[in-house]
């Protein structure tokens, strides 16, 4: 009798134990299971509305499309799946013109013999210490003209007068040109009138030009889609040709 009760005792204390630890285990697991992610569609909803009413594109295509991935089921998402892509495609050609606007420079500055207005752009292709200035210039004294201007010291290969392979938007075209007698590693164009007309008609501008370093061929990339006529400065009607 005294071996059952003792058997008896010990197999409900192992119950007793076992019961413990899966209450332990089931109330640490308790909270986790618990912690579902709150659901703040309708504050973020709130916040993109009102990104929108103050034109702010930007922030709001980055709220929109969080709102869509994290909640896309939701009445939220849906309504944001309404005006989003018009405010997306909107952002990105705003974009687009602000950075072709800024790849340019203008300027007004005194310069040797009178006063000059410039607009200059580098060459997208090549890049860095190989870029080359594509330069519209003003002068009170020696008029108005176009140019390339390198930016090592080595200039273009260029005797006399020489004829630059050019294209417009992909339209085959040409330049004619001459080196400064000068010295100054500089391409002036002929006919300055005739390719400012077509530069802003243009988006993008190629031309293939030998440099003196190695008489090495390049193909420069200008995209002057951003120029803005108004903000290159006339110095003096006599300026004008």
């Amino acid at each position: 009798m005294n071996l059952l009760r003792l058997r008896l005792a010990t197999a409900l204390g192992t119950v007793l134990v076992i019961a413990g630890c899966s209450s332990s285990s089931d109330q640490a697991a308790a909270p986790q299971a618990t912690q579902v992610p709150a659901d703040d569609s309708a504050q973020k909803l709130d916040t993109y509305r009102q990104l929108v009413r103050i034109h702010n594109d930007e922030m709001a295509v980055t709220m929109g499309k969080d709102i869509v991935s994290r909640y896309p089921d939701s009445a939220a998402a849906k309504e944001v799946q309404q005006s989003l892509p018009e405010i997306e495609k909107r952002y990105t050609e705003t974009s687009e013109r602000n950075r072709l606007q800024g790849l340019w420079l203008y300027q007004v500055s005194p310069m040797e013999g009178g006063t000059q207005s410039t607009a200059t752009i580098y060459s997208s292709q090549p890049s860095g210490e190989s870029r080359v200035r594509l330069v519209l210039r003003r002068h009170t004294a020696w008029g108005q003209n176009a140019f390339l201007f390198s930016s090592g010291p080595h200039g273009f290969v260029c005797k006399a007068t020489c004829t630059i392979k050019a294209t417009f938007d992909d339209k085959p075209g040409s330049i004619k040109a001459f080196a400064p007698t000068t010295g100054e590693p500089a391409l002036l164009f002929s006919d300055d009138k005739t390719f400012i007309a077509q530069l802003q008609k243009a988006k993008k501008i190629t031309m293939d030009v030998t440099m003196q370093d190695g008489e090495k061929k390049v193909t420069l990339v200008y995209e002057v889609g951003g120029f803005d006529p108004a903000k290159w400065q006339p110095v003096s009607k006599s300026a004008k040709k």
